[in-house]
């Protein structure tokens, strides 16, 4: 089985990514950028913007899409993820949700961190990185 999701790949006015921490399944305790299951009824636009506002309380603009990829879930499940560019207008910085925690990140820092699986490489082949 297949899930679509989405992810929005936000950037600040000093480059710096926006990241946050899961605080539940799948990847759990690692950093990613906000994002999640597109509900029934919504397209990616509409959900990217419903999953940051849920996870990091900031209200944004969906632009372009930054690229797809496929990761391996519970029990068979392929999670089909679509990420999309998107600008911040509004709202407030704060952990939500599924997010334990909510930050800017710069590029050297994110390597850093302890991320999601793929993630730095698919923003380096984006040229996000």
């Amino acid at each position: 089985m297949r899930i679509r999701c989405v992810g929005g790949i936000v950037r600040d006015g000093q480059g710096r990514l926006l990241m946050v921490r899961r605080g539940r399944p799948p990847g759990e305790g690692l950093w990613s950028i906000p994002g999640g299951r597109v509900e029934p009824g919504e397209d990616d636009p509409d959900a990217v913007a419903r999953e940051l506002k849920e996870e990091t309380g900031l209200d944004v603009i969906v632009g372009a899409s930054a690229g797809t990829v496929e990761r391996p879930g519970p029990g068979g499940v392929t999670y089909d993820i679509h990420d999309y560019v998107a600008t911040v207008t509004g709202g407030t910085l704060r952990a939500g949700d599924d997010a334990s925690e909510v930050r800017w990140v710069s590029p050297d820092g994110l390597r850093e961190l302890p991320v999601t699986p793929g993630l730095l490489d698919a923003l380096v082949l984006w040229g996000l990185l």
